[in-house]
């Protein structure tokens, strides 16, 4: 460039020759009256046309890198997979050159298309109460002492950019749902319609353009809340560009300065609490004032919270010959009248209910344990076994759900099992739960073991009182040593007489 100045400086300013200058300059004066002639104030250079070793391969590398184009982006191969692949197939170039020709090769693409390599965009703006964005993402969060994998609900208000996150075990449909509830409850209403990708538990079916098969309890769900779902395009996640950031954000404002919790729920409530101040600690980017001063002009464009939707999954389930149902590797005692017998499982994020004849027989806490690795466990309630041990007594002594009952019973049960007819006195002690309450036998049993009488006839004189709210204490007796006769007795049996005859009526002798 400073040659080039100098020239034009010589001709156009000091009005110098042509001649003269190409003198001064040893170039020939077509070469000035060019450089003269465009205006050029930088030479330019054509590189010329090399051969290289990747030519040979270029064909089968641009194929590649436009099969990965039509993946989504978790699912393509990288440039230095590609290099590898040609390596084996005999290219012995390095991988830089590899990665220019790739390069090269997207800025053609972006051409052609006449886009540019991260894509153009409209910016959007939503009006107050219209919509809500959903997205899942993964983290890992200190739960117990043990770094824990966890699924991660955003639900974001589009206007206001309220959000709240919570954390799960799973991405499934009764996860999805409980995130809803808890969304709308601290947004404080519903919006009018919702934006999602095209996740499995929304979508049975992609069709074409916004052609959707929705799942059948996500639209029974969002037909109970009252809004509207929207799914975005395949692979369009700028479609709901808010909760995406948001899902980037979270990861520096929440994960990173996690505190250690105790179990699920107290991690939840935490990223509760975590949320609703960011909202008054963050400006609201395109309206004056934070977060939370726009949510609250918000807030009354929002529909009246109705109640919960049942989120449940259910599954039909046979009930074994052991009175058990499988669920995701562990098992779950029922009561053993549904003995193989079809019932019904509605299964919720934190429990499991089984349902029969139009109504719930028993409930049990889930559990999720996502090694395979461990073996399944499995979850007896003993009083599911009562109908059992009544007709088999003796499988009281080895029962495995039995190991399971309160102390006072597993004390009585050793004293009962050491005399002849013992299990049955025992299986006629813990049927009195079916007919009474069991907090009341359980006392009465307590009772009975500090007393020191162990025995079916006193636990049922205890329960009796204790269901009639009298007392059970025993008296305080002080018997004396030795008793002393006060009136020593006549032997004088002529008065029984009296009692043989009585006005000439004989009596029964």
């Amino acid at each position: 460039m400073g040659f080039l100045s100098v020239i034009r400086r010589w001709a156009l300013r000091d009005k110098m020759p042509i001649r003269e200058i190409a003198r001064r300059t040893g170039l020939s004066r077509n070469t000035i009256k060019k450089y003269l002639r465009e205006g050029a104030v930088e030479p330019q250079f054509k590189t010329p046309k090399r051969p290289s070793k990747l030519d040979p391969y270029a064909d089968r590398l641009s194929a590649w890198l436009l099969i990965q184009t039509r993946k989504s982006r978790k699912e393509r191969r990288t440039v230095k997979h590609m290099h590898a692949d040609l390596v084996k197939l005999g290219y012995d170039g390095s991988y830089e050159r590899v990665a220019a020709f790739a390069r090269a090769w997207r800025e053609d693409r972006h051409r052609a298309e006449q886009t540019t390599g991260r894509g153009t965009y409209v910016p959007l703006v939503f009006a107050p109460g219209e919509a809500f964005q959903f997205d899942w993402s993964e983290d890992w969060a200190n739960i117990g002492g043990e770094r824990v994998k966890l699924q991660v609900a955003h639900i974001k208000l589009s206007h206001s950019r309220a959000f709240l996150v919570r954390a799960y075990p799973l991405q499934t449909h009764e996860m999805l749902f409980e995130a809803h509830w808890h969304a709308f409850r601290v947004f404080g209403g519903v919006p009018g319609r919702g934006i999602y990708d095209n996740m499995k538990t929304a979508v049975d079916r992609v069709g074409k353009g916004k052609q959707r098969d929705v799942n059948a309890r996500f639209k029974a769900m969002a037909s109970h809340y009252v809004f509207e779902p929207e799914f975005c395009n395949p692979a369009a996640g700028w479609e709901k560009g808010q909760v995406e950031k948001n899902v980037q954000d979270a990861r520096n404002r929440m994960w990173q300065v996690m505190p250690v919790c105790a179990d699920l729920a107290e991690l939840n409530q935490w990223l509760e609490d975590r949320c609703i101040a960011l909202w008054t600690e963050t400006p609201h980017k395109a309206l004056p004032g934070t977060i939370a001063d726009v949510w609250q002009a918000e807030k009354p464009t929002l529909m009246a919270l109705p109640p919960a939707f049942d989120g449940f999954i259910e599954h039909s389930k046979r009930v074994s010959p052991t009175c058990l149902i499988t669920f995701e590797r562990n098992r779950y005692s029922v009561p053993a009248s549904f003995a193989n017998r079809r019932v019904s499982l509605h299964v919720y994020p934190e429990r499991l209910v089984v349902v029969a004849e139009g109504q719930a027989v028993c409930k049990h806490a889930r559990i999720i344990e996502r090694s395979h690795r461990k073996p399944g466990k499995v979850i007896y309630d003993w009083r599911h076994y009562l109908a059992v041990i009544q007709r088999k007594p003796g499988a009281l002594r080895n029962g495995a759900p039995f190991t399971e009952m309160p102390d006072a019973f597993r004390q009585l049960q050793d004293h009962m099992l050491r005399k002849e007819g013992g299990d049955r006195e025992m299986v006629d002690i813990l049927s009195l739960v079916l007919q009474h309450n069991e907090e009341d036998v359980l006392r009465a049993v307590e009772l009975a073991l500090e007393a020191g009488v162990p025995t079916k006839t006193h636990i049922l004189n205890l329960l009796h009182r204790l269901i009639d709210r009298r007392p059970t204490d025993r008296p305080v007796v002080d018997p004396p040593d030795a008793l002393a006769l006060q009136t020593t007795p006549e032997a004088n049996v002529s008065r029984y007489d009296g009692l043989r005859q009585t006005e000439e009526k004989r009596h029964a002798s």
